[in-house]
């Protein structure tokens, strides 16, 4: 059985917990990966975490603790692991609004009335769990909720095509699924297979828009944007032109300090805030373009 090797610390304010992360890189054997986050208690604190394949250096943590004003390091042995196993076990079914996302082991506890959706554990960005993804669920289902019915639905930077599959559950006409990665639109096709959505979710690979599927369903009423920061506010004039007069955007994949500024750069391009939600540390936006 191999052995790796987990060194955790916490220490107060996210400069300061970035600012070390970035020096744990510097640290010899060096970190095969490094987290920074933060411990959603209302405290302030951040963890910051490393894991190595080696025995790390003592001394060399000890030094970055005292020079950030971090606690000392606490270093653990993590033996081999099937992640895919534990995942299935630790990872509960979600429940958001109308919608049930569940992994294949937990089949027989699908509730009657709900709309499924059938993601498997080893994909864990997708299943739900991550507040990006349940407030965007959560957004669709209030959508719904409020008698918007989606007839040209388009979901970018699908992922594992949750979203799409979403709204494929609840309304009659075909949604886009599209994502820059092939391996993510392989992912996607496999998961509307499994869903018995086949014909009614279509993947497809493209950068933004740039894809003749997309091109030939425009204006959509309704896309779905669970990325990044950087991505959203670069893809704003494109989003909201693609989108049709009285539609909607629900974007995520945005930090809570982050939202304000996504929410300007939208309005800019004709698209107002209609609804905010903060889960733990992300936000899901809902805008509609003015009639």
């Amino acid at each position: 059985m191999s052995i790796t090797y987990t060194a955790l610390t916490t220490l107060m304010g996210k400069d300061q917990a970035e600012r070390l992360g970035d020096a744990m890189e510097r640290l010899i054997p060096e970190p095969t990966g490094i987290g920074v986050f933060e411990v959603e208690d209302g405290s302030g604190l951040w963890e910051v975490g490393g894991y190595f394949i080696e025995s790390p250096d003592a001394g060399g943590l000890d030094l970055l603790a005292a020079a950030f004003g971090a606690k000392p390091f606490v270093v653990s042995e993590v033996p081999e692991t099937d992640w895919v196993a534990h995942v299935r076990r630790e990872l509960a079914p979600v429940y958001a609004g109308r919608f049930f996302v569940y992994g294949s082991h937990d089949a027989d506890q699908v509730p009657e009335g709900c709309e499924p959706l059938l993601i498997e554990a080893a994909m864990a960005f997708g299943t739900g769990h991550h507040g990006t993804t349940l407030g965007c669920l959560r957004a669709l289902d209030r959508l719904a909720g409020e008698g918007f019915v989606g007839r040209s639905v388009a979901d970018i930077g699908c992922g594992t095509a949750v979203l799409a599959m979403g709204a494929a559950r609840i309304w009659p006409n075909e949604v886009l699924a599209s994502d820059i990665d092939e391996v993510a639109v392989d992912v996607a096709k496999v998961n509307v297979t499994a869903n018995g959505l086949e014909g009614r979710v279509k993947c497809v690979e493209a950068a933004g828009f740039d894809n003749p599927e997309l091109s030939a369903a425009t204006p959509f009423d309704l896309i779905f944007a669970n990325i990044l920061k950087g991505p959203l506010i670069m893809l704003a004039p494109e989003m909201c032109a693609n989108l049709q007069a009285g539609g909607y955007l629900i974007l995520s994949g945005i930090l809570n300090e982050q939202a304000d500024e996504i929410i300007e750069v939208y309005a800019r391009s004709g698209t107002n805030l209609t609804y905010r939600e903060e889960i733990g540390e992300w936000s899901s936006l809902t805008l509609r373009k003015a009639d």
